[in-house]
């Protein structure tokens, strides 16, 4: 059908969301591993698309992250392949997502149903292996959860085929798009089945998202559920002011709290820089961003969801496709500059209906800018102004002060310095506002040198003199 038929059609109804996954008629293994995991009912989104999904509907969905998207496209993905055989290199469906760490998750929360459907998942992302990823395809999967770029690369190797994929799922479909995706998106699109099943989950759809909806979905169910991770009372937004020279010493008595914490900051360098910082302060943090081995990013992510790692340092890498149960603060060190990661940044807590708080550390320069940034998030910030060491940062944040133990064996972080260059000093204190006047140890060394100085000056006069 034309997109211009298409426009003209009148959408087919919806049908109507279920109470409970026993009314959708799943397969018993799934409703007992469902049962197995503490799934004991659906969530909004679960509850709209399910019916759909399972129906063969194409799909459009929108809400923001941790509203549980995963389940309401898996669980009808995995039942209606269930009983089907892939042939090696040709797989049955297929997801595809942003990120690798999106992948991973989504790979992990779809596994246990796979595996009591007898369904083979395959997961192919950068940064690791393409010969042990290719070989799982030879091998046979249902099921491939991919990036992009990997994807791309391994139909370039004639390593797999979408020929057969009946059933094909865009996740964060805006990110993909937003991160220069659509070629590779539009290029998967145009070799699965032209009469098969398309599932779009996107937090906006706008832009290029909207141009995938026209060009790929017939006559889509669409469901909207929750769609703004500002909106509702799940999540407290707070505006931190501080002073320039105090940024850091506020966010390491935030990432020295009792709990974990996910601290977001713009560049790699900043963020190895902060990490630095917090383990020679005694905090168990750990750094992710895209200048790290999938491998290590990978062991990062596990130690931070086990407790290992308390305090998690990262860039937008970890603003989609993070997961963790119970995380219940993220910090902002760097303002988000674009209302989009600023909602995804904020949806890594009050995940699956739980609470949580956002907190966004800001300058006196960057006022006009984060307000800027709020607004068009639809989020009306509690605004406090706070120094690091004072109770209301506390109350806010449950920040404390480190143990000021190095966990790597090295020096204890330098004390702080008092200078304006954001970012470089990392903090300021009274003690340090008393040196330097003429004082204790540092104004005794001045007078010390000046009187050697005035010694030498009329030595050499002397000299002259003759005497």
């Amino acid at each position: 059908m034309s997109d211009s038929a298409r426009a003209d059609s009148v959408p087919t109804p919806a049908l109507p969301p279920v109470a409970s996954f026993a009314e959708l008629g799943l397969p018993a293994e799934v409703l007992r591993t469902l049962d197995e995991h503490g799934v004991s009912e659906p969530f909004p989104i679960q509850a709209a698309a399910l019916p759909n999904a399972l129906a063969g509907r194409d799909v459009l969905g929108r809400g923001r992250t941790g509203s549980g998207k995963t389940l309401a496209f898996g669980l009808g993905l995995l039942s209606r392949t269930a009983g089907r055989r892939a042939q090696p290199k040709q797989p049955l469906a297929l997801v595809l997502v942003p990120t690798r760490e999106l992948a991973q998750q989504v790979g992990e929360a779809l596994a246990p149903y796979a595996q009591a459907l007898k369904l083979r998942l395959a997961t192919v992302v950068g940064g690791v292996s393409i010969g042990r990823q290719s070989a799982a395809l030879r091998e046979g999967a249902e099921i491939v959860i991919a990036t992009p770029g990997r994807l791309h690369d391994l139909i370039q190797r004639k390593d797999c085929r979408l020929d057969r994929v009946r059933i094909t799922v865009l996740d964060e479909a805006d990110q993909m798009c937003d991160m220069g995706f659509l070629p590779q998106v539009t290029e998967a699109l145009d070799q699965v089945g032209p009469d098969g099943q398309r599932m779009l989950f996107s937090a906006t759809l706008d832009g290029d998202v909207d141009q995938l909806v026209s060009r790929y979905l017939h006559d889509p169910a669409v469901h909207e559920v929750d769609p703004s991770a500002g909106a509702g009372d799940a999540i407290a937004h707070h505006v931190l002011l501080v002073h320039g020279p105090d940024r850091y010493a506020v966010a390491t008595e935030i990432a020295a709290r009792d709990g974990r914490v996910l601290l977001f900051l713009d560049t790699k360098h900043q963020v190895d820089q902060l990490t630095r910082h917090l383990r020679a302060s005694g905090v168990a943090a750990a750094a992710l961003h895209s200048g790290k081995a999938q491998p290590q990013r990978t062991r990062t992510l596990a130690q931070f969801k086990d407790g290992q790692v308390t305090a998690l340092v990262a860039t937008n890498v970890a603003a989609r496709g993070l997961h963790v149960d119970d995380l219940d603060l993220v910090v902002n060190v760097s303002p988000a500059t674009d209302p989009k990661d600023y909602l995804h940044r904020a949806g890594r807590t009050a995940r699956a209906g739980r609470t949580g708080t956002v907190v966004t550390l800001v300058l006196s320069g960057e006022r006009r800018e984060t307000s800027r940034v709020m607004a068009e998030a639809g989020v009306r910030p509690t605004t406090t102004k706070v120094r690091s060491g004072e109770a209301e940062l506390s109350r806010i944040t449950g920040a404390r002060k480190p143990s000021g133990v190095p966990l790597d064996g090295g020096p204890a972080a330098a004390r702080p310095k008092n200078h304006n260059a954001p970012f470089r000093g990392l903090g300021s204190s009274k003690d340090q506002s008393a040196q330097g006047t003429g004082s204790g140890s540092g104004g005794r060394s001045r007078k010390s040198s000046e009187a050697r100085k005035l010694a030498e000056a009329r030595r050499a006069a002397r000299v002259r003199r003759g005497g």
